[in-house]
């Protein structure tokens, strides 16, 4: 299904961190529009900062000053490839939350945002907007705000910097222990004055370890039963752990069928799950062609074996006197492993707030009944077999061959 990541501006406006913002981000991408600009509009019209989500009548009441026509639908089904040519926001509900609602735009049939809500069968069409250009009306003028004001996104973001520096500015000097009372608190005071003017908030002015330009998606690989075998679950946390240490993945069930999600870091979660999909079918293809299966019994012990004598790049039985030996290799482990739970919480936090996810732990059950020779010959196998992941990015400690 086509997608593409796409923040609206976001990042290049200078926020950081991760929220709720699919109203903001949704129209500052189906209008042309900077996204400082309609973030500055939508939280004039809310009287707050749109950082955290906007109630859909503030987007119906910006949409229709911008001449954008609303259809109603009954909450069918997302598919974006129906779609005619032309720009798109579209209302999505949540099956099972009436809370979870979200905006996207889709463009010539693709998916415009930072996730795509098209892979959650959860979500249903609840109305589309669409832009009188999608009616073949040309125009040589660019787009301007619906609210009257000119989209000079240089001046804006220059703007925009300036303010941001003199609030962090505000903001040390209110912590700073040199600083008298009477500076900390004329501080505390001009930044609330400054945060309520340009409806912004204390997340704004956060550093995010160099996360807030992360590209997050979540990829989906489906399984034909209502259980995922216990090898299954180990190829996916082996990727996890050892191939793509960024992505994360949880598994949910959708009738008689199993779904194991990847998420994370974009182009690292696709070709996981590209990965995941290569190795199960090969995994499976074996198990069958020896055993005549692979869910139980021999067929199921093989698959096990197999994953467990996949190649492990980490050097987890290294002596303790050859890591002391090598401090700069320990300091880079650490930046690695420093840097990954960083981005982990991210990637959390995005599936939260964007996806509307709420992770839960479960009980894995194991089979009593093992063939000792068959996940032998399994290990032997796995051992033996080549994990190239393609494109696959250089991180932190990582040279290319």
């Amino acid at each position: 299904m086509s997608f593409y990541w796409n923040d609206g501006g976001r990042a290049a406006a200078g926020f950081t961190g991760f929220c709720g913002d699919c109203v903001t981000r949704s129209i500052a991408i189906g209008t042309g529009l900077s996204y400082r600009t309609v973030y500055d509009e939508l939280g004039d019209a809310a009287n707050k900062t749109p950082r955290n989500g906007l109630s859909t009548e503030i987007a119906n009441v910006y949409l229709e000053k911008a001449k954008w026509t609303f259809e109603h639908l009954d909450d069918i089904e997302f598919d974006p490839i129906t779609f005619p040519r032309g720009t798109y926001i579209v209302h999505l509900v949540h099956l099972h939350s009436r809370r979870a609602g979200h905006l996207s735009c889709v463009i010539d049939g693709v998916v415009h945002d930072t996730w795509n809500p098209a892979e959650d069968e959860s979500y249903r069409l609840r109305g589309v907007w669409s832009s009188a250009v999608n009616n073949n009306e040309e125009t040589s003028q660019p787009a301007q705000s619906p609210l009257g004001v000119d989209d000079q996104a240089s001046l804006t973001q220059q703007e925009f910097e300036r303010i941001l520096r003199r609030l962090r500015a505000l903001d040390n000097t209110a912590n700073n222990d040199a600083s008298t009372e009477g500076e900390k608190r004329n501080a505390l005071l001009m930044m609330q004055a400054l945060l309520l003017r340009h409806n912004l908030s204390r997340e704004d002015l956060l550093g995010d370890s160099g996360t807030s330009t992360l590209q997050l998606g979540r990829f989906s690989c489906v399984l034909n039963s209502s259980r995922a075998c216990t090898w299954e679950h180990g190829v996916a946390h082996y990727l996890c752990d050892e191939i793509f240490p960024l992505v994360q993945y949880f598994s949910t069930r959708k009738g008689k069928r199993t779904l194991i999600h990847f998420y994370g870091p974009h182009l690292d979660s696709s070709n996981c799950m590209a990965l995941f999909r290569e190795l199960i079918v090969t995994i499976a293809a074996a198990a069958q062609v020896r055993f005549g299966g692979y869910y139980r019994g021999s067929g199921a012990s093989y698959a096990e074996g197999y994953v467990q004598g996949l190649p492990r790049t980490k050097e987890k039985s290294e002596s303790g006197s050859k890591k002391r030996s090598q401090p700069s290799s320990d300091e880079s482990q650490s930046l690695i492993a420093a840097r990954s739970l960083i981005v982990h919480e991210t990637a959390r936090q995005w599936l939260s707030n964007e996806c509307g996810i709420q992770l839960v732990s479960s009980t894995k059950y194991s089979r009593n009944e093992r063939d000792h020779a068959a996940e032998s010959l399994g290990k032997k196998h796995g051992a033996s077999h080549e994990i190239k992941p393609a494109n696959r990015p250089l991180g932190i400690g990582h040279k290319r061959t």
